[in-house]
């Protein structure tokens, strides 16, 4: 395939035509499928520090199944794990996590660590694009200040930067890097058309110009925050239907009627970006004297339903006659969301935190994660999952994630048979069908 040339002028005001590479940083959710979308129009180094993460893709394996291995053996990225390699890009791309601390503060170390990279191997004339959520600022304060005190060269002038939110979603096969629009930005007019140029090949949606970097920076840490403010809004409903005694799923069904009415439900918030990016545009504006009293209203109840599922259970349980104190509860998925392989940063971990605190012995089951019973032990404190074989004599079921792989399995009949004596059920998502649930003597209950 023909690759893309870019035309770049020497200080001579001669132009010399050179073929961009691409150098994406980070391999992870977002790196990966950018890294083959681009290498259909250019050649691409694939870096990342995880030797096993390289290795697997060099295999063609993608452990979470968001690349099949017929889509990774078409692509010819050259996957390395020596920022030596990097020396050949001259477009580079930094993809890496932007966690918070424990104490909810930025973590820019993943971000700090690229720069330095890229620093001490970049070329004069290259464009240097930070796809990672951060707070405005960041790319040109911090990123371009790294690459400038250890390459020596001028930002702005023998290198250049640009930021390009990215937008990947896991499991979403319909919103993918190529079909959805491309936010750009660059640090003068002729950076902003280079960037535009790279990224219009494979982004088949067509690119966006934002005004400025930290204009696009911005739009990208208000996306998650509008979702997280407005999940927080249906978990507090939630809360106040719950004393009620009002079905939240009925309440819903009858306001979705009106044309204009936001289809946001309630449920856990975790994973890497709607848990997390709120805090970065927070700890900015506090930087800046504003207190963003409604972003951290919301982030304190999204945090806390974790905890009131765990409560609600253990009140059935009381109800029901079961102390919590060794009970037997079973919960079903672990992943941060539906239909995905990554337990990272999920929510169910404080579940079951809270249940443990209490007695109870926790059973757990997520047909996504048989293959990473490692993940599974590290994310949740040696955590082993149990095989439907030995599900039995249960006192609760949670049902965290509602996997499409449950579907026919997690029935009104199956329930019953894990659980032979009052059976209870928390559906957290509202998945199953409450009137069957009920039919079948279970004594049910949901966000």
């Amino acid at each position: 395939m023909k690759k893309k040339t870019t035309t770049l002028k020497k200080k001579t005001g001669a132009k010399k035509k050179m073929q961009e590479k691409i150098g994406v940083i980070g391999l992870g959710y977002v790196g990966l499928p950018l890294a083959l979308s681009f290498s259909k129009y250019y050649p691409v180094i694939g870096f990342d520090i995880n030797k096993r993460r390289v290795d697997q893709l060099k295999k063609n394996y993608d452990w979470a199944n968001e690349h099949t291995e017929q889509e990774l053996s078409e692509s010819k990225i050259k996957y390395t794990t020596n920022p030596a390699d990097l020396k050949e890009a001259t477009f580079f791309i930094i993809t890496v996590p932007t966690p918070v601390t424990k104490n909810n503060i930025p973590d820019l170390e993943p971000v700090k660590s690229a720069a330095k990279i890229i620093g001490e191997h970049i070329q004069k004339g290259s464009v240097v694009v930070l796809e990672s959520t951060v707070y405005p600022g960041v790319t040109e304060e911090i990123v371009g200040g790294i690459i400038e005190k250890i390459s020596g060269l001028k930002s702005g002038k023998e290198f250049t930067l640009g930021y390009s939110p990215e937008r990947i979603n896991p499991g979403d096969k319909d919103h993918t890097f190529e079909k959805i629009v491309k936010v750009v930005s660059g640090q003068n007019k002729e950076t902003l058309e280079r960037v535009a140029t790279v990224y219009s090949k494979p982004c088949k949606a067509g690119v966006f110009k934002a005004g400025s970097i930290q204009a696009a920076e911005a739009a990208k840490v208000i996306e998650n925050t509008q979702r997280d403010i407005n999940i927080a809004l249906m978990n507090e409903l939630s809360l106040i239907f719950h004393k009620m005694g009002i079905n939240t799923k009925d309440v819903l069904e009858a306001a979705n009627t009106k044309w204009n009415f936001l289809k946001f439900t309630p449920g856990l918030v975790g994973g890497h970006c709607i848990g997390v990016d709120p805090y970065y545009l927070t700890y900015r504006a506090q930087e800046f004297g504003h207190n963003a009293e409604v972003i951290l209203a919301g982030r304190r109840i999204n945090d806390h339903m974790a905890a009131y599922v765990a409560e609600q259970v253990i009140k059935q349980l009381n109800k029901q006659g079961k102390p919590a104190r060794n009970a037997h509860v079973l919960i079903l998925g672990l992943t941060f969301k539906e239909n995905v392989k990554d337990c990272r940063n999920s929510k169910v971990f404080d579940i079951i935190r809270v249940l443990k605190e209490h007695g109870v012995n926790i059973y757990a089951y997520d047909p996504m994660l048989l293959d990473e019973p490692e993940m599974v032990k590290h994310e949740f404190d040696g955590l082993v999952i149990t095989s439907l074989d030995k599900i039995k004599n249960i006192d609760a079921t949670v049902l965290a994630v509602s996997h499409k792989k449950f579907d026919g399995l997690v029935t009104a009949a199956q329930l019953k048979k894990w659980m032979p004596h009052k059976p209870i059920v928390f559906d957290v998502k509202s998945a199953l069908n409450r009137a069957e649930m009920q039919k079948a003597g279970i004594e049910y209950d949901s966000l």
